[in-house]
């Protein structure tokens, strides 16, 4: 049994980031109960404490991250999941063997009330590019396994990467049957790109038909409310074993705080809001307790370090951005807009620091993929076909040249291939990136590719990609749908091979899911190359088709999220 490491575990309330080891060999076998279930009640612990299940996050070569947040009642109103007002000391075991036989690691850490009984271990000194398992205990509650691994060695290419990417999950509007399907997909990674739970009380948000859920409590303000709101989704099954099937990177949009929020500015600004920095600082407390995340990720006040870079060997580095915390106010009102704020040069969507980091991450890489994960459209998108450029002053059209500095960046720095990964908009999309957009004949420079909701809008519609006007007025823009999904790939040395998947209904739970395009990125070959589209579902070609203007407004509505 290897030695415990300097980084063996995170112990989160006593003293945030503090570390401590613990012998191995004073620690049971998690099959074996330490302290009764009679004395765990005597304790105000009458009931398994592991209905959040366990995830595992951040990965590098030698070490990941484990979670998991201690809630016998995770629906309770104030938050604390039923855990009585006092630490408890919680086991976890890291084992080599999918079984549980082989124990590589072990330790104790302490799950306190003031970070909401969650349990963060940062482990490290473990073998790279590999499988490992693991679980907690509490007396003689056991948690579910969950698997995570490790990076490849830092000179090393590995063997290739499955990497999946979501975003978008509006508990109310369907059933979390996508990542159900994205476990059974047997990912190396996941990344979500934001809106992991969404904000609002129930029947704020509604689809047509009627939301099929509901949310518990009120719209979340508070740390109580925040706490409440991820535990509801946490205890979600399917939500569950997307987590316990591999390790995640994980970066927030709008609603884990409010609807289309910018640094210290509300959704609403001409509504006096005084409360909003303490809600601001309320939901990143709450985020980092449910999320498996680095201790330098510990929110301090109304900040907290979320943007940062994650190396998968040689073959790729994942540049995860934060365009939320640090943003100038959207232009113009917000929405859809002809804006001549978008323009301005002194505005910026990542903040003059998270810039720097960026541009300076793309001179130093040497990784064959260089993939930014974020949150909002980076192409640019005019849903007009006349002289007026009406786009959303969400995305990086409101910040034009923002995003003019970072794609030039990534060109002066002559990265190899560079990939942009986004959520948000609630379908699938690709698209070839651009200097300049409004010349279609000039080299492309990158690609993006953007993940539809898990269940944001409801069950969407097939159609033919090509009728979207979108399509026609940004040539290129090469792809969109508007079903419910994820977007699996498979990252080699000589391309990276994306699968759209969709779902025909999130309304109902247990779809199965069907991949409705492929496109390939080649190595050194900037831009999206369609191998594969999937014919337009017969059942939805009877539907008659809407006009040009009527998919216009669909999207524009689709996006503007509000209430």
């Amino acid at each position: 049994m290897s030695r415990l490491t300097r980084r063996s575990f995170l112990v989160t309330g006593i003293a945030a980031g503090a570390v401590a080891s613990v012998p191995a060999a004073a620690l049971a076998d998690p099959g074996t109960a330490t302290e009764s279930a009679a004395s765990l009640a005597s304790r105000g612990l009458r009931s398994d404490p592991f209905m959040l299940g366990v995830a595992s996050g951040d990965p590098d070569s030698d070490g990941f991250v484990i979670w998991t947040r201690l809630a016998p009642q995770p629906l309770a109103e104030d938050g604390l999941g039923g855990m009585p007002d006092r630490p408890f000391p919680v086991q976890w075991q890291v084992y080599g063997d999918a079984a549980g036989h082989r124990v590589v690691r072990r330790g104790v850490a302490m799950a306190t009330t003031e970070w909401g009984h969650s349990v963060h271990v940062e482990l490290d000194g473990l073998s790279s590019d590999r499988e490992y398992w693991y679980r907690f205990k509490v007396g003689p509650y056991v948690s579910p396994m969950g698997r995570a691994r490790t990076a490849p060695h830092v000179l090393s290419y590995g063997s290739g990467l499955a990497m999946a990417f979501v975003s978008c999950a509006q508990y109310e509007h369907g059933y979390f049957t996508s990542y159900r399907r994205l476990a059974e997909e047997h990912p190396d990674l996941v990344l979500h790109l934001g809106d992991y739970q969404y904000e609002y009380t129930k029947d704020t948000y509604t689809i047509p038909g009627g939301n099929v859920r509901d949310h518990e409590g009120p719209e979340t303000e508070t740390l109580a409310n925040y706490r409440q709101r991820h535990a509801q989704y946490k205890a979600d099954p399917d939500l569950q074993a997307a987590h316990a099937a591999a390790p995640w990177l994980v970066v927030w949009d709008d609603h884990e705080v409010d609807n289309n929020w910018a640094d210290e500015v509300p959704e609403k600004p001409e509504v006096p809001q005084p409360n909003f920095l303490a809600r601001r600082e309320a939901a990143f407390r709450a985020y980092y307790e449910n999320m498996p995340l680095r201790r330098g990720s510990i929110p301090r006040g109304i900040d907290m370090q979320l943007y940062r870079r994650v190396r998968w060997g040689r073959l790729a580095t994942f540049h995860m951005l934060d365009t939320r915390q640090y943003r100038n106010d959207q232009g113009c009102g917000d929405g859809y807009r002809d804006c001549p704020e978008a323009v301005d040069p002194a505005r910026s969507i990542t903040g003059d620091a998270q810039e720097r980091w960026l541009l300076d991450g793309f001179r130093q890489s040497r990784a064959q993929w260089d993939i930014i994960g974020q949150q909002v459209f980076f192409a640019q998108r005019d849903n007009n076909a006349g002289p007026a450029k009406i786009t959303s002053q969400d995305a990086w059209d409101g910040y034009v040249a923002s995003r003019q500095r970072i794609t030039q960046g990534w060109v002066d720095a002559e990265v190899r291939n560079p990939v942009v990964l986004t959520g948000d908009v609630h379908a699938h999309w690709a698209s070839d990136l651009k200097l300049d957009y409004d010349d279609p004949t000039t080299r492309t420079v990158g690609s993006e590719l953007v993940a539809s909701s898990i269940t944001t809008g409801g069950d969407g519609r097939d159609s033919d990609p090509a009728t979207h006007p979108f399509l026609t007025i940004n040539p290129h823009l090469k792809f969109y749908n508007n079903q419910r999904g994820y977007v699996v790939t498979r990252i080699e040395r000589e391309q990276l091979t994306a699968d759209f998947k969709v779902l025909p209904q999130v309304t109902q739970a247990g779809a199965a899911a069907h991949t409705k395009a492929t496109f390939v990125i080649e190595d050194r070959v900037p831009g999206v190359q369609q191998t594969y589209l999937r014919p337009l579902d017969p059942s939805a070609a009877r539907t008659p088709e809407p006009t040009a203007d009527q998919r216009i407004q669909e999207t524009v509505d689709w996006e503007t999220k509000r209430p």
